[in-house]
């Protein structure tokens, strides 16, 4: 849950009406974020359905967070009758990712997006800040906001280069994204808020505005831990869905039974049910080298594709990786570093635990959102009871 925080401190250029316009803002997204909250836990997860997913158990919290010291915190922001977007933040330890550094790497399913930072993932194989997803719009101005966060932290006095990692997924179809509504205070209200624990789903954060499948979409998350047998490693996934396709829910064809779907009218000039996109980010406690979290991004794809998406052309479907793990950590000046690596062939069950947790995170996203309205239209909740009867006509769910 977003917490109750104290004004921020602005840039000594930002004052008068703008200061207060800013803190207004901010007060109004954390009541709005409460409010959502509070609405979307009458709906349930897809467990909570009896959906079960793999042959893997899941962690404590079904979440991301289940992967030791990885914090996720959201900024939600809606106003008036156009501004539906928020900030979403994933960090992958509570101190300093700049001097303390994650290997990581990227897989690009499809390349139509504004993901900042990634030139120098793929260099460096590693993370240097929390990744931040929010609207396509927004991106340069949650990236600057991170820049300074990062930079007012203590020890950073003398940091010329920062990197920051920012996703996103297009909302214009609920948000007025031309406005470019983020602020800073936004993304140090998600950075600063993200905590370990259950994670809020559906439309709150960067998920606030999206849809996926013709109905509303949002973040979704899940977890797989290992048996000791198979290192007893956890994967963690988080998900901002916002694309489209035939949506069929452990292989039942719930998008075409309902009527719902890419392509099914074709005199319209533009298919809206096929546009989007995604971001998904895997996270796992297994010591990984870059090399082998690339692969174990890769079958995230894997996950996302047995949800019923295409990756359609327009659809920027991108996924991020890292470790956790003590053992593969990077810091500034060290020159020589030795770290554990996981052999390749004990890599399978990561890959099996990305394709669920992927798989379900989707899913969670889309049981979890509340219909959301804006002047630019409506989009209505993945019906509960409708989805119901048809997994019950497949066998993916039993009284």
């Amino acid at each position: 849950m977003l917490q109750p925080f104290a004004p921020p401190r602005q840039p000594a250029a930002f004052v008068g009406p703008r200061l207060i316009a800013a803190w207004a803002t901010l007060l109004l997204s954390t009541t709005c974020l409460e409010s959502a909250m509070a609405q979307q836990t009458a709906r349930p997860r897809a467990r909570d359905l009896g959906i079960t997913v793999g042959i893997f158990e899941p962690g404590q919290h079904n979440a991301i967070t289940d992967v030791g010291g990885v914090l996720v915190g959201h900024a939600t922001l809606i106003e008036g009758d156009d501004i539906r977007t928020g900030v979403t933040a994933i960090r992958p330890h509570g101190g300093n990712v700049y001097f303390d550094r994650v290997p990581a790497a990227l897989h690009v399913g499809n390349g139509f997006g504004k993901l900042l930072g990634v030139t120098q993932v793929r260099e460096l194989g590693e993370l240097e800040t929390p990744i931040l997803l929010t609207c396509t719009l927004c991106v340069w101005k949650a990236a600057d906001a991170m820049v300074e966060w990062a930079l007012a932290m203590e020890g950073m006095e003398r940091v010329r280069s920062i990197n920051p990692v920012v996703g996103e997924t297009n909302d214009g179809g609920l948000n007025d994204i031309r406005s470019r509504p983020i602020a800073p205070g936004h993304v140090r209200a998600a950075l600063n808020g993200a905590t370990s624990g259950a994670v809020e789903e559906g439309a709150v954060g960067a998920g606030t505005g999206t849809s996926a499948f013709g109905w509303k979409g949002g973040i979704g998350t899940s977890s797989r831990v290992l048996p000791a047998s198979l290192g007893g490693y956890t994967v963690g996934v988080l998900v901002q869905s916002n694309f489209g396709g035939i949506l069929q829910v452990a292989g039942a064809p719930v998008g075409r039974e309902l009527g719902r779907y890419a392509f099914r009218d074709q005199v319209e000039e533009r298919d809206a049910e096929s546009q989007g996109s995604i971001m998904m980010v895997v996270a796992t406690d297994a010591p990984l080298s870059e090399r082998n979290l690339e692969r174990l991004a890769r079958r995230a794809v894997m996950g996302l594709s047995r949800t019923g998406s295409y990756a359609s052309n327009g659809s920027g479907d991108y996924v991020l990786s890292f470790s956790t793990a003590p053992s593969v950590r990077r810091r500034p000046g060290d020159e020589v570093r030795t770290v554990e690596d996981l052999a390749n062939d004990r890599m399978s069950a990561l890959f099996q635990a990305t394709v669920e947790s992927t798989e379900e995170s989707i899913y969670n996203s889309m049981f979890k959102a509340e219909t959301v309205s804006s002047r630019f239209g409506t989009r209505e909740a993945l019906p509960i009871e409708e989805t119901l009867e048809v997994l019950r006509r497949y066998g993916v769910v039993r009284d």
